[in-house]
């Protein structure tokens, strides 16, 4: 039997990249998926679809920053699952810009979406697995660990979902096991690893593993996390990153 057979599922960011590649593989591994994010995620919920078409999964459009949509979010799954096992919480947006050069406007963007945003579905993802066993599964980085120039609001707001996911692990502990995925270069669209120049492209692959991971690594991991065998884990951050982080 697939290891998450009749679970329920959230993904957001399940648009492209990582969240995408989470939502594929926890409806592979028979979990029911709702697929949320800014837009709708037709092309996921196709590929899904296609493999499971029997299974009822479906999608939701979400600003995960603002409270009224994600409360529609979770009236929405609530109607179409019921109940909710499993967040998978890939929502977010990556910023580059010198500090000097970063309006308050861009670190409110970027603490709005990234970390108001985590709490703001988490709240509710928690609330809706109260009285049952639940996985929360949240998205940090590896620059939440040694941080990086040019990069300060981003990296903020992942040292902000580490302290949630910790928090939260003591809070809701033993029923509800919260952990946060810490990915390294990833080769996504947000990333922009086609645009990349030489030197920049040279600084990323400057790891262990000298490449770059595929969405697919991580969402391996949160497959992972979310089964039987990840059940004595919780309040981590999980490196899935190539060796960028060594703690």
């Amino acid at each position: 039997m697939p290891p998450l057979q009749g679970k329920h599922a959230l993904v957001t960011g399940a648009h492209r990249g990582i969240g995408a590649a989470c939502a594929i593989a926890l409806a592979e591994a028979g979990a029911r998926v709702a697929c949320a994010d800014i837009r709708m995620p037709e092309a996921t919920l196709a590929r899904i679809k296609g493999n499971n078409p029997k299974r009822g999964h479906f999608g939701v459009m979400v600003d995960v920053s603002d409270e009224a949509s994600v409360d529609t979010l979770f009236a929405t799954v609530r109607e179409g699952m019921g109940d909710l096992d499993i967040l998978v919480h890939c929502a977010g947006v990556i910023h580059e810009k010198p500090l000097l050069d970063t309006p308050a406007e861009d670190f409110d963007r970027v603490l709005g979406i990234n970390l108001r945003g985590t709490f703001l579905v988490g709240r509710e993802a928690i609330r809706m697995m109260q009285g049952r066993e639940g996985r929360v599964i949240l998205t940090a980085s590896d620059l939440a660990y040694h941080g990086r120039e040019t990069f300060s609001p981003y990296v903020a707001s992942k040292h902000g979902v580490m302290g949630l996911a910790r928090s939260w692990a003591k809070e809701f502990a033993p029923h509800i096991l919260v952990n946060a995925l810490c990915p390294g270069p990833i080769d996504t669209e947000m990333l922009g690893t086609a645009n990349m120049t030489p030197e920049w492209r040279a600084r990323e692959l400057d790891i262990p593993l000298a490449r770059f991971g595929q969405p697919e690594e991580i969402a391996e991991m949160a497959v992972f996390l979310a089964g039987p065998q990840a059940r004595y884990i919780t309040g981590q951050g999980l490196g899935v990153n190539g060796g960028s982080v060594m703690p």
